[in-house]
């Protein structure tokens, strides 16, 4: 009975023990953050909302809501006006053409938005920006289109983009899947000089990814895959205070509900990260109806951590005017 309630003691001594460390390994209670503020990425610039969830496949442009203004996703004047409203990144599509550019477009077809027809990627940039990109916009089922006319030679190169803005940042979001595809947006980027490379991130397939690493290993590069192995890894032994290796360099996405479950978060989490180099990201609730929720409303904004310094993902720019943000560099 002796032996038998000294393992008992010795089993509940070392389970204490084992609470304890993962409490003061992990608690923000003892780890402190300078103040800060949140750096602001808008998806595609000022933008049109939707009636629907802005799905891939999905024909968003004929399902919009009433136009509160005119600005039409990745067009220079949207992302000009999402910088004067605040945004620190903004966020663009790109397709890689026939002729060695790429158009900066959101969608894989012509058809929903355009007076064109066919792959995006099959077009020629002149051909692009020879199309209505506002023709196929309608909120009333297809009565009226009020922008149509109005979206000609509006389509921009990521060259145009980069001459427009000369100093700002931006996400990339590369549509196009073959590896090739990543080679010839690496030749694209090296022209640019390294301090003007620093300021852009580049999202898209692993396999591009690879291929763009290959030429341009100085890159910040993501994939829908490396966020997940990273955060499946950091909540498998994260409670060690180990950043596994494949977070390190590189934009991380956490969504909002997540968040809390992350060993750390967030003080202790941010600085453990921001050691090995990841920006971290807060984006909206998982799962969601959509491809890319943010954080666009007022209500959203009480749920981020006080000092918060990483990345907020938002549809609608507009839900941080006069926050105050003004940090203006990806690192």
């Amino acid at each position: 009975m002796t032996r038998l309630r000294r393992r008992w003691k010795l089993l509940i001594g070392t389970v204490f023990v084992w609470m304890l460390f993962l409490f003061v390994n992990n608690t923000s209670m003892f780890s402190r953050r300078a103040s800060g503020s949140p750096v602001v990425l808008v998806h595609r610039g000022m933008k049109q909302r939707y009636a629907v969830p802005d799905q891939v496949d999905n024909c968003a442009a004929s399902k919009m809501l009433p136009p509160e203004d005119d600005y039409l996703e990745n067009t220079i004047p949207s992302m000009r006006r999402a910088f004067e409203l605040g945004a620190d990144i903004v966020e663009f599509d790109v397709h890689p053409t026939p002729d060695g550019q790429f158009a900066v477009f959101h969608d894989r077809l012509l058809e929903c938005r355009t007076n064109g027809r066919g792959l995006t990627r099959t077009h020629t940039m002149a051909e692009l920006r020879a199309l209505d990109i506002a023709y196929g916009y309608t909120a009333d089922g297809g009565k009226t289109f009020p922008f149509r006319g109005k979206g000609v030679g509006l389509m921009p190169s990521m060259d145009q983009v980069f001459t427009a803005f000369p100093d700002r940042s931006f996400l990339i979001d590369m549509k196009g899947r073959e590896p090739e595809d990543g080679a010839l947006l690496a030749s694209h980027l090296l022209k640019l000089p390294i301090e003007r490379r620093s300021k852009l991130m580049v999202f898209g397939q692993d396999r591009v990814l690879e291929k763009l690493r290959e030429k341009a290993p100085e890159m910040q590069t993501f994939s829908v895959a490396s966020t997940a192995r990273c955060l499946a890894q950091y909540i498998s032994y994260g409670w060690t205070g180990m950043v596994p290796p494949v977070c390190h360099k590189s934009p991380v996405w956490v969504p909002i509900n997540v968040a809390p479950l992350l060993w750390g978060w967030p003080n202790r989490f941010m600085n453990r990260f921001e050691q090995g180099g990841s920006f971290v990201i807060l984006m909206g609730d998982f799962p969601a109806n959509e491809i890319s929720p943010g954080l666009d409303r007022p209500q959203d904004l009480i749920r981020i951590p006080a000092n918060f310094s990483g990345g907020i993902w938002t549809n609608n720019v507009t839900v941080f005017r006069g926050q105050g943000h003004s940090r203006a560099n990806v690192h």
